[in-house]
């Protein structure tokens, strides 16, 4: 007598699966913010990316998955854990500590636009259109509107607004040396992800002693928005990507980096009291503008997508590598697949 298998159970629809991960990198520049109210920037990193590592720890326990066992494989992803997890995501945190959340969180978005712009160099096969240059210059005209250049940068905090313009370029300069590395390396999406965070919080670990010292009180608030900023930005908004990807496809579940910069400056509005001129939204537009065009492949037929996104980082990206990353986010990706596609934060 055959016994009946147990029907599946329904799952949650993707619409909504969106929804929460654009509202997950979208309020993480918000979480950085309160973070940075009670504690020190590398403590925040750190704090992180612990929470962070630790579900995706449950998750591969859960699923059975193993971590790499090549030295070679750990090897590039200790410089994938720098460049995409422990730089920009300690960039941020510094940059919060000048400039408003709402600026961190548009700066983010211009990761596209550097991918786009080191393409040409390091991605000799990856030959721009004309449309996706003209993307190119448009995007960083949103960015001299948003940063408002025809008043000088007038009020603008120059080392933290450049922070986290270089936490922005440290997420494609990562993307594109897993792209070159690991790349058909045999190991899972998850197994990559969850080693490359480990490094990234043993990277942090070594890192913080160094540079801080133990805080004098533990302030409830600014660790409740870290355990959040870990858990969510950077652990359960990895694993909801990949249930996204494998679902709609990388270009479906990309568009959600259009989204976080809008909700990060709601957030930042709304609950953080930010003040918001004409230029930052405007800007913002212009600059989301010219990250659609760099995407755009017209005249081209598609390779096909990958059934799964590549690794994660941060606050950051779905556009060419993610814990968006990165987050800032954000967020970002160590892939094996053709093509690095990632989500930041």
């Amino acid at each position: 007598m055959t016994t009946a298998a147990a029907p599946a159970r329904p799952r949650l629809d993707w619409r909504l699966r969106f929804a929460a991960l654009s509202l997950i990198w979208g309020f993480s520049f918000l979480l950085i913010k309160v973070g940075t109210d009670g504690y020190a920037p590398f403590q925040v990193t750190l704090g992180r990316l612990v929470f962070g590592t630790a579900v995706l720890a449950a998750a591969m326990a859960v699923r059975r998955e193993r971590l790499p066992r090549t030295p070679r494989t750990w090897v590039h992803l200790a410089v994938a854990a720098f460049l995409l997890n422990a730089l920009p995501f300690s960039l941020f945190a510094y940059s919060e500590l000048t400039i408003p959340s709402t600026l961190a969180g548009i700066c983010n978005a211009t990761s596209p636009l550097w991918g786009m712009a080191l393409s040409l160099v390091a991605l000799s096969e990856d030959r721009p259109s004309r449309l996706r240059v003209a993307g190119l210059g448009i995007g960083f005209l949103g960015v001299l509107t948003v940063l408002g250049a025809w008043q000088g940068f007038s009020g603008l905090d120059a080392r933290g607004t450049a922070m986290a313009l270089l936490a922005s370029l440290s997420y494609p300069v990562g993307w594109i040396y897993v792209r070159r590395t690991l790349a058909g390396s045999g190991h899972s999406h998850l197994s990559l992800t969850g080693a490359q965070l480990l490094l990234a919080t043993l990277q942090l670990a070594v890192v913080t002693p160094l540079f801080t010292s133990l805080p004098t009180r533990f302030a409830p608030g600014p660790l409740l928005a870290i355990a959040a900023l870990g858990a969510l930005g950077t652990g359960l908004a990895v694993l909801v990507q990949y249930g996204l990807v494998a679902e709609v496809g990388p270009t479906t579940a990309q568009m959600v980096t259009y989204f976080i910069p809008v909700i990060a400056t709601a957030a930042g509005v709304a609950l953080l009291g930010e003040s918001l001129t004409w230029s930052t939204p405007v800007g913002a537009a212009v600059v989301l503008a010219g990250a659609a065009l760099t995407q755009a492949r017209p005249g081209r037929r598609t390779r096909r997508e990958p059934a799964e996104p590549a690794a994660p980082g941060t606050e950051t990206e779905a556009r060419t590598g993610a814990d968006a990353g990165a987050g800032t986010g954000t967020e970002t990706p160590t892939g094996t697949g053709d093509r690095v596609e990632r989500v930041p934060s």
